[in-house]
């Protein structure tokens, strides 16, 4: 029986555990054939992906549940994750690159659920045989998780403008004013959310396996930094990440029929890369937030991040800009560091409301660093008032249907 402990397993043990599992085409161990990529440690866990070519996936179903309950069967692990993911054309040999883990160098993090991808990519063959023609495809639904009424999306079209500090004190603003709340934080290579919520426990999983979100501040929380070792890097290439994310968002138990969710914050991350597009293109979101910092380097941005949103036909809330201005330590007066209205007024040049300004508050980074947001143990606060009365502007247009445009349907190509 395994030990449901803190203690981190023996990677040694792990390896060991691995390299005697066969592989049913070279013959090798799973390491020795280069089969173990991503492999990560953490306290009571332990999990890796096999990738191989599409056609072989249902080969190695089997192979992926051996693995996963050799690791089962090993001291201090009580939860072992092994997810199978297919690429490449049919008949294409498995992929090799340099992230794979050969029981050495770094380790990187598994994909969040012990459930099976079946992804095709259909990559490029030379010569490759004639096939029939398919069928079209039909259009795929946007996704959204059961139980769940609107999803929101906080974005910005580069770092460092405060987009998560937003998305997390939006989230416990929106809960203080009496929603059933949850936040997905899907900035996987800076995941900030734990640190925020003070949250530092894995979530547990149902029967089912899928995710319970754990609680704070009123908010159901689920951040890749609550699935990985902290401070580990995430090496993972952009289709990996977004089915990632894509199970973090319908594979967690974000709600029931007898307590719905009623808005889902998505924290974005930054910019208008592949990860963002995927999420906003197959995700049906009720609607964006667009934060931004008075300067110009980040006002050129937020435009290019609302063009993402308005070419995928996702509505935007509005703009907020964080960071507007500094209060005077003696009289409270504004002072404009990084300039003063920028933001409000790229919101007008856009069409779009402008949302409220957040001002630079010591109090404010003092809180996110502690994992208590400013909002919920200080709602009197400048900035606690400034994150209400954006929740209150946002409950507003959803409520209202202001933001109920659907998202497009996504239609698969040849």
């Amino acid at each position: 029986m395994t030990e449901p402990t803190a203690t981190i397993p023996e990677r040694g043990a792990v390896l060991k555990a691995l390299e005697a599992i066969r592989d049913p085409k070279s013959g090798l161990g799973l390491v020795s054939a280069g089969l173990v990529q991503a492999l990560a440690l953490g306290p009571g866990r332990v999990g890796f992906m096999i990738e191989v070519a599409a056609a072989d996936a249902d080969l190695y179903e089997p192979i992926r549940a051996a693995a996963e309950a050799a690791l089962k069967g090993l001291p201090h692990v009580a939860r072992a994750q092994v997810v199978l993911t297919a690429e490449g054309g049919p008949g294409a040999a498995p992929v090799h690159d340099h992230a794979r883990d050969h029981g050495h160098g770094h380790s990187h993090a598994p994909a969040p659920s012990p459930q099976s991808f079946r992804v095709s990519r259909g990559g490029a063959q030379a010569n490759p045989p004639p096939r029939p023609p398919e069928p079209p495809r039909a259009p795929q639904a946007p996704l959204k998780p059961a139980h769940v009424g609107h999803l929101v999306a906080v974005a910005s079209g580069k770092g460092g403008v405060g987009k998560s500090t937003v998305a997390v004190n939006l989230a416990c603003a929106l809960a203080a004013l009496g929603y059933r709340v949850g936040l997905l934080d899907a900035d996987v290579y800076g995941p900030s959310a734990p640190l925020m919520l003070g949250l530092k426990d894995s979530p547990e999983q149902t029967p089912e396996l899928k995710l319970i979100p754990p609680v704070a501040w009123g908010v159901k929380a689920i951040s890749i930094g609550l699935l990985v070792k902290e401070g580990e890097a995430l090496i993972w290439r952009g289709a990996i990440a977004t089915r990632a994310l894509t199970q973090l968002l319908t594979d967690v138990v974000w709600g029931t029929a007898e307590d719905p969710l009623d808005i889902l914050v998505i924290d974005m991350p930054p910019g208008t890369g592949d990860i963002q597009l995927s999420l906003v293109q197959s995700s049906a979101l009720a609607g964006a937030v667009l934060v931004s910092t008075p300067q110009e380097a980040a006002l050129i941005d937020v435009r290019r991040g609302a063009a993402m949103f308005e070419k995928t036909a996702t509505p935007i809330l509005g703009v907020v800009e964080n960071m507007a201005y500094f209060p005077d330590p003696t009289t409270g007066a504004p002072i404009p560091i990084f300039g003063r209205g920028g933001a409000q007024a790229t919101a007008k040049q856009l069409g779009v409301d402008f949302l409220g300004e957040i001002p630079i508050d010591m109090a404010l980074r003092e809180a996110c660093d502690e994992g208590r947001p400013l909002v919920a143990t200080a709602p009197a606060s400048p900035s606690g008032q400034a994150f209400l009365a954006l929740a209150e502007q946002v409950a507003k247009k959803l409520a209202a249907g202001d933001a109920g445009k659907p998202a497009p349907r996504i239609v698969f190509e040849d």
